[in-house]
């Protein structure tokens, strides 16, 4: 089984925000390949649902951003997950918006639910899909940018970005990471 984490901030106020490319990543996941409702499990949204035969689990936390990681730990520790069976998507604002990257350990980036999580699971080996929303204007607060939503020039790529996050989450479940991060790595905007 496998677990993809998209993460967002709950709520209308955060829709089509920077920092919940994530959930929206998440929902076309469900869209796609769910096979049951959404319903309220771990502190988030989760959806069941498959890929080519192999089971998926689909979460938003609902803890808010910065508390991600007490949803995420309380679906690893109740299914005993290795933590390579994971994947967080989330956004990165050191990324130009529209560019992809795949990662299979390393530090938040400044990401502070991939940070919660990382906290949470005592571990930096979680592997990620990072979302480009960036670049972070000079002289802009980190938080005051994520939390803005796209400009309407940027919007069209965001959608674009945003089927191929979900094609890409979904060749991780066939794949792994390291194929991923090959294909997805390279090509960036363009697969």
């Amino acid at each position: 089984m496998k677990l993809i984490v998209g993460l967002g901030n709950p709520g209308r106020k955060y829709h089509h925000t920077r920092h919940n490319v994530g959930f929206e990543v998440a929902a076309r996941l469900a869209g796609e390949y769910g096979t049951s409702r959404p319903r309220e499990k771990f502190h988030g949204e989760l959806v069941e649902g498959s890929v080519d035969g192999e089971s998926l689990l689909i979460l938003c936390p609902q803890t808010f951003m910065n508390l991600s990681g007490n949803s995420v730990g309380a679906a690893v520790e109740f299914y005993r997950m290795d933590l390579t069976e994971m994947l967080v998507v989330c956004d990165d604002f050191n990324l130009p918006v529209g560019q992809l990257r795949f990662r299979s350990k390393g530090s938040s980036g400044g990401q502070k639910g991939l940070a919660h999580i990382m906290q949470r699971l005592a571990a930096d080996a979680v592997p990620r899909l990072r979302l480009g929303v960036g670049p972070l204007p000079a002289n802009r607060d980190p938080a005051d940018f994520v939390l803005g939503r796209f400009s309407s020039g940027e919007s069209v790529e965001v959608q674009s970005m945003v089927e191929r996050a979900a094609t890409a989450a979904a060749d991780w479940v066939r794949w792994g990471i390291q194929r991923c991060m090959n294909t997805y790595n390279v090509c960036n905007k363009e697969t």
